[in-house]
């Protein structure tokens, strides 16, 4: 069960500066909300679980909020500040660098911001990657573009050669846009920066497209995603209703997690199967999909499938090959097993099938962030200045039951979110679909 000690964030040590947003804002005639240090955002949203923890109300877990505080840790006109992009692309990454440059630098003052190039090998001298002065001039236009300014890579570093390029370049907090993988590197960092006594905070932006990481609300982009996914889906359905026996196929992202698949599914409301990593299907035999998918195209004419790239790994021969640079077990493909034996079981029945095959992946990864995706990496990264400006390090910002949080790095990797099969989102799905349980 989470306890209150779990959610406690660490902090480089007592914020003693005043914070500069005061000044800046009541020059504009505003005013700044700041936190209230002591409260919290309470880990359980439900009287139930309230009750089923056994706390009172002292003693209830929660996160700690995020947002401004009166008092910081760093003084903002001497520091230093690094940021790092890792891992695959997502829509938001450039809003989301964007956003922590200009909060850096219009609110706090801080007027010296590297980025390092290509992920964690940019704090390795052998690579021989050069560092980017990131100035408000040079961010002011990058959220229009899909991508990240500062290129991206994949697989684990020396943290102790990570450090002493910190140490070298003096600097004081260090911004890491990433998924699990780059958090557990971060976290190894903080680590080392904390075994040599040294003051650098270490804040991460929660980065994944398959919206897998735990105790946020939703990750940045994922909303971009799945409407990207959405017209797949549209596309896929067009074209299989404009041929005899027509079935659409279309390949999502989802490797552990069948978030993307499902709210498309939900978004275009075209899909009549959907499989997920989460939720085991059986391709053979009277009750299987072919079986249904025979007599559904049989009956309307046509059919739409979205597979999630991890769903029915268990059915493909030889499906475990290997890990990629990050660590992760590489998967077999869904996509082109579905299409061989989809395209196989129809030519034993000698129906005649039409067969149209999507895999929108890489196009949805590269696009630019929507307008909520663009407002959501703003206000994600205007929070981890906050934090990191309050010495908080070895933590990510999210956002819990609509308000944005601080969470340790500890919880954030503890385990995948995902699709509940006995959760109201895949009851959603089954009900808009109208596929079988065993399918």
């Amino acid at each position: 069960m989470t306890t209150a000690a779990d959610l406690t964030v660490k902090t480089l040590g007592p914020c003693r500066i005043d914070s500069p947003l005061m000044p800046f804002l009541l020059s504009r005639r505003t005013s700044v909300h700041y936190v209230e240090e002591n409260d919290r955002v309470l880990f359980h949203d439900t009287a139930n679980l309230v009750a089923a923890s056994g706390c009172s109300l002292d003693t209830l877990p929660g996160f700690e909020p995020a947002g401004p505080r009166q008092k910081i840790f760093f003084d903002a006109s001497k520091m230093r500040v690094g940021i790092v992009t890792c891992g695959g692309l997502c829509p938001g990454i450039n809003d989301v660098i964007r956003g922590i440059v200009m909060e850096l630098a219009h609110h706090y003052g801080v007027d010296r911001i590297y980025g390092f190039r290509n992920g964690y090998q940019g704090f390795i001298a052998r690579y021989g990657h050069d560092v980017v002065d990131l100035t408000t001039d040079l961010v002011s236009a990058i959220s229009e573009d899909g991508g990240t300014i500062l290129g991206t890579s994949r697989g684990n570093q020396d943290p102790e050669e990570m450090v002493d390029c910190l140490e070298r370049m003096n600097v004081n907090a260090l911004f890491v846009i990433g998924g699990d993988g780059t958090l557990r590197g971060a976290m190894k960092l903080a680590e080392v920066v904390a075994a040599r006594g040294q003051k650098i905070a270490v804040v991460g932006i929660p980065k994944t497209i398959d919206n897998d990481i735990p105790y946020i609300d939703q990750s940045f982009g994922f909303q971009t995603a799945f409407g990207e996914a959405a017209k797949s889906i549209r596309s896929a359905h067009v074209e299989a209703k404009a041929a005899p026996n027509g079935v659409g196929l279309v390949k999502l992202m989802g490797r552990h997690s069948g978030f993307i698949a499902c709210y498309a599914a939900l978004a275009e409301s075209d899909a009549n199967y959907v499989l997920i990593p989460e939720v085991p299907f059986t391709l053979d035999g009277p009750d299987g999909l072919l079986a249904h998918l025979v007599e559904r195209v049989k009956r309307k004419g046509h059919a739409v499938i979205v597979a999630a790239e991890g769903a029915g790994q268990e059915l493909i021969p030889d499906s475990v090959v290997g890990v990629d640079a990050s660590g992760n077990r590489k998967l077999a493909d869904i996509g082109l097993y579905l299409k061989e034996r989809i395209t196989d079981h129809f030519a034993a029945a000698n129906i005649e099938l039409n067969m149209k095959y999507i895999d929108p992946s890489y196009a949805i990864r590269s696009v630019a962030s929507n307008p909520y995706d663009a407002v959501y990496c703003l206000r994600l990264a205007q929070n981890a200045v906050h934090a990191a400006m309050a010495g908080r390090t070895e933590m990510v910002v999210g956002r819990w039951h609509g308000r944005y949080v601080h969470i340790p790095m500890a919880m954030a990797v503890s385990h995948r979110n995902q699709v509940a099969p006995d959760g109201d989102l895949w009851l959603a799905v089954r009900e808009a679909t109208g596929q079988p349980p065993l399918i």
